[in-house]
């Protein structure tokens, strides 16, 4: 025992021993350092691995809606060649084109003229697809946004003249003009 304290006394197995505890220490921590990189290795691929997942369900799922969006696009095409829907659509632009006149200059057949190609620019827009909130109320609402139907030759006939409109045009019958 007296050997192995004589031992600790000198300077050499002082240093000795602190640098072996120095090097376990940092061993032991390279250790755990490496072992937490490996651990943030494999949460990183496990990350993008699900990354990649998503991405590719994302992709599908726009090529779906993109095709899905091209058929519709076909299909509103077709359904505007029927007579019927050509008749709505026309019916449409000219009410469109009837309260934008109204309110920009009544009693202007340029106003009237410009009214009406805007409001075919603005139906020509939605059937492309470029308008989003009037794509998205026809979609809730249904296809078309005029609820009565109207007779075809009212389309290019004056409006009738009622009596309360044009009460000089028919006097009544016991008036005496002066």
């Amino acid at each position: 025992m007296e050997k192995a304290a004589n031992f600790f006394t000198y300077p050499f197995v002082w240093g000795l021993c602190l640098g072996l505890l120095f090097f376990f220490f940092s061993a032991w921590a390279h250790f755990k350092t490496k072992r937490e990189l490996r651990r943030y290795r494999k949460h990183l691929s496990d990350k993008l691995e699900l990354e990649a997942r998503q991405y590719e369900i994302v992709r599908r799922e726009k090529e779906t809606v993109g095709k899905e969006n091209e058929n519709l696009r076909l299909r509103i095409g077709q359904l505007n060649e029927k007579p019927e829907q050509k008749m709505l659509r026309d019916l449409e632009v000219l009410s469109r084109a009837e309260k934008r006149m109204i309110l920009q200059a009544p009693g202007f057949a340029g106003a009237w003229e410009g009214a009406k190609t805007a409001a075919i620019e603005e139906l020509t827009a939605e059937d492309q697809g470029r308008s989003l909130p009037k794509r998205i109320f026809t979609r809730l609402f249904g296809t078309s946004t005029v609820t009565n139907q109207a007779d075809p030759s009212m389309l290019n006939s004056p409006a009738p003249v009622t009596e309360t409109e044009a009460p000089a045009a028919n006097p009544p019958a016991g008036s005496v003009e002066k």
